[in-house]
Parts: structure tokens; C-alpha cells; sequence
């Protein structure tokens, strides 16, 4: 569901948010008010594998990016048809064993991977894809 700034995505979802560590505010949209009000992309099955990577990570996951407007996903150079502009998250990959990362977010049912150098990206469309952004493949094959 669509919430079309963060301070209302609050007040509907306050009494019911049970993903104690991640906050609506780093997972939506950071266009900063130039094409959006903060909107923000509710999806509690995402949230919930999301909530299940932390643990497994046993430490903090740094979302780099979350949902994105339509305006702020061209201007940040993201695919006509990311995910992002729906539900998608950013990882950094700093402090993370890399394979270890990727493994348990398969494991958490994610099905969408993205293989930066500094990032992995995450999602959970139909049809499972990965592939390595520009530069990155090099870090990534063992």
C-alpha cells in the first residue's frame, strides 16, 4: 500500500508496526520533498523478511535506499521499471560478510538480487532475477 508522505504512513501504521528495527522514515522515498512528500511504500511480507535478514545478520542493516517516487528514480539513474518505485531496499554492505549477506536473504525469501560493489539490493518480484551492477563482478565471484 502507497502512503503518500512518511507523516501519514505514521499515523496509519503507529499502533500496528511490529518490525521494531527498521522505521518508516529510512525506507521511504529520499527525494526530500522535490517530487514527493516522503512516500512511502507499505508491505508487511516484505517487512517481515526484511525484520528475518537482521536477525540472521546478527548486526545493523543500513538501508541506503528504499521506495522511490517515479521523479526520484530518474533522477537517481534507477530502471524505468525498478522496483524500488514499489518496495525494494539498498543494503550496505559495510561491516557484512558479503556471501553470508546474500545467503540469508535468499534464505528470508527475497528473490530479486543486485551485486554492488558497496550494496546489495533486495526485492521480492515473481520472477526471481540477479545480476551484478557495473564493476561489481569482480567482488562477487569466489
Amino acid at each position: 500500500m502507497l502512503y503518500r508522505t512518511v507523516t501519514g504512513a505514521r499515523q496509519a501504521l503507529a499502533a500496528g508496526w511490529r518490525w521494531p528495527h527498521f522505521s518508516i522514515g529510512e525506507l521511504a522515498c529520499r527525494c526530500g520533498g522535490r517530487f514527493c512528500g516522503g512516500a512511502y511504500w507499505h508491505d508487511p511480507v516484505f517487512l517481515d523478511g526484511l525484520e528475518a535478514l537482521r536477525e540472521a545478520a546478527r548486526k545493523p542493516l543500513v538501508i541506503t535506499s528504499g521506495h522511490r517516487c517515479a521523479g526520484w528514480n530518474a533522477a537517481v539513474g534507477g530502471a524505468p521499471l525498478s522496483q524500488h518505485k514499489q518496495i525494494a531496499a539498498d543494503i550496505a554492505l559495510s561491516g557484512h560478510n558479503r556471501f553470508a549477506l546474500l545467503k540469508a536473504a535468499e534464505q528470508a525469501g527475497f528473490t530479486g538480487f543486485g551485486l554492488a560493489r558497496s550494496f546489495l539490493h533486495i526485492d521480492r518480484r515473481a520472477v526471481p532475477a540477479r545480476w551484478f551492477y557495473p564493476g561489481s563482478e569482480d567482488v562477487w565471484t569466489r
